[in-house]
């Protein structure tokens, strides 16, 4: 894990597996606590977006996902059951592992930031463009909003 310090933020990262629709959220610590909160925000957030019920979590082999109770808990309070990745093994977890580079490229070191304060809001930004007008090679050329069910202003 890399030290905390000035510039480090941990994002957490959730991608639906069939649309491939992510939400990000930056917090400045990887302790367990905001682990379960930003579970429920993703579910939340996908919700709003026509993806109303979630299977399955699966995340890496971080404590907060392996031994909290509060994360269980907020599992159980989705009908979810967690699955964790195989550990050194990067493929299991590829949709984040590859969303994760992409804001890295378009999002945190597109331009240089002057304070992690300044930089920490455009990710706010980045899913839009993300979701609605980057073009996928694993979805035909097409952006995530295309694999929605029901986008919001799109109900037949």
């Amino acid at each position: 894990m890399p030290r905390a310090g000035v510039g480090y933020d941990c994002v957490h990262s959730a991608v639906d597996d069939h649309s491939r629709w992510p939400t990000a959220r930056s917090t400045p610590t990887r302790r367990p606590t905001p682990a379960p909160g930003i579970l429920r925000r993703a579910a939340a957030f996908f919700a709003t977006r026509g993806i109303g019920r979630i299977e399955r979590v699966l995340t890496d082999n971080a404590w907060p996902y392996r031994k909290s109770s509060a994360w269980k808990q907020a599992l159980a309070s989705l009908g979810a059951t967690g699955k964790l990745t195989r550990a050194y093994r990067p493929q299991t977890n590829g949709k984040v592992e590859h969303f994760n580079r992409t804001p890295l490229d378009e999002w945190a070191h597109l331009r240089p930031h002057t304070s992690n304060t300044e930089r920490t809001p455009a990710l706010d930004n980045f899913p839009h463009t993300y979701n609605h007008h980057r073009c996928h090679t694993a979805l035909g050329g097409k952006p995530p909003i295309s694999r929605v069910n029901n986008p919001a202003g799109q109900d037949t």
